[in-house]
């Protein structure tokens, strides 16, 4: 019924979206709601009024193919859109929301963040969630939060959480609400992907309580797949900066996704991105001289309670 009910409401957001101009209607004064009438819809579409009523009312279902291409064209849907509406109106068999497995970062795709420390890049879970990051990305995006939250799922960083109800990620966002409305749409299609997700409903039920602003996004109806963009951060260290992300899928994990951040080279924020990368390194240069003498520190002390002990057994 879920699945039934979103369909309406996505129906009813494309349909008021679109003006009569858009199809060569006349506009009229005796419009009473934004965009097409039902009846407009379902003649452009080929199919009866009370038939599109029923999809919209979420009582007809096992809409054909034909009957939902030809809605996705009046609506004008792009293809992010259309699979969405395909999504909503054949979804899967009932079934009850189950609690996913615990997401484990693969160790190998670890070792691929970590084999590119002049590339900021994250891993991301099927609900956004960190599931590991590099130094560098983690520089860049969240150095207020501990490097090694994402190992542990009691601690491991949401994105959509941080966007809406995280005040040092929110503001470091130039043009929060482009991307958050962005962030908003890709959450919509994935709950049209996997309707079955019980976290995935808790998610976006939790923010809808505590962001009124989630929710305002959320009931747009929006609908967008997030592969690449820009985002232009307020950074503390190395100030305004616009990057671009490519988020990349394997096929052989499909819930999981890395994303890869890039700077338009030469200009001022491949500056700012390589005077992070440098600093990120001596850090890290740091640590590692840190480590080697502490471990040189406990080789000598084995070292000298060895000879102690000799000594000892000498005498």
């Amino acid at each position: 019924m879920k699945m039934r009910t979103e369909l309406g409401e996505f129906l009813r957001s494309r349909r008021a979206r679109i003006t009569p101009d858009r199809h060569d209607l006349p506009a009229g004064r005796a419009r009473r709601v934004p965009g097409l009438r039902r009846e407009e819809i379902a003649r452009l579409a080929g199919i009866s009024p009370a038939y599109y009523t029923r999809l919209e009312q979420g009582v007809s279902v096992n809409a054909s193919d034909q009957v939902l291409g030809a809605i996705a064209r009046v609506l004008l849907l792009d293809a992010t859109e259309t699979a969405h509406l395909f999504d909503l109106a054949r979804p899967a068999p009932a079934a009850k929301r189950r609690r996913p497995p615990i997401e484990r970062a693969p160790k190998p795709v670890l070792d691929l963040l970590n084999s590119m420390p002049q590339v900021p890049a994250v891993l991301l879970g099927r609900r956004n969630d960190v599931l590991g990051w590099n130094q560098l990305a983690h520089r860049l995006l969240a150095s207020h939060l501990d490097f090694d939250a994402p190992a542990n799922p009691a601690t491991r960083p949401s994105t959509t959480r941080m966007l809406f109800l995280d005040a040092y990620a929110r503001a470091m966002e130039a043009d929060w609400e482009h991307y958050a409305r962005t962030h908003v749409a890709y959450l919509r299609m994935l709950s049209g992907r996997r309707p079955d997700d019980r976290a995935l409903a808790e998610l976006i039920g939790d923010l809808t309580i505590h962001s009124a602003e989630f929710a305002t996004m959320w009931a747009s109806g929006n609908v967008r797949e997030c592969t690449y963009g820009d985002r232009t951060l307020h950074h503390p260290e190395v100030g305004a900066l616009t990057v671009t992300y490519h988020a990349m899928n394997q096929p052989a994990m499909p819930d999981y996704r890395i994303e890869f951040y890039t700077a338009e080279p030469g200009s001022p924020s491949s500056d700012a991105l390589e005077l992070l990368i440098q600093r990120t390194a001596s850090v890290a240069a740091a640590s590692n001289v840190s480590s080697g003498m502490s471990a040189a520190s406990d080789r000598c002390l084995v070292r000298r309670h060895s000879e102690a002990d000799a000594a000892s057994e000498s005498r």
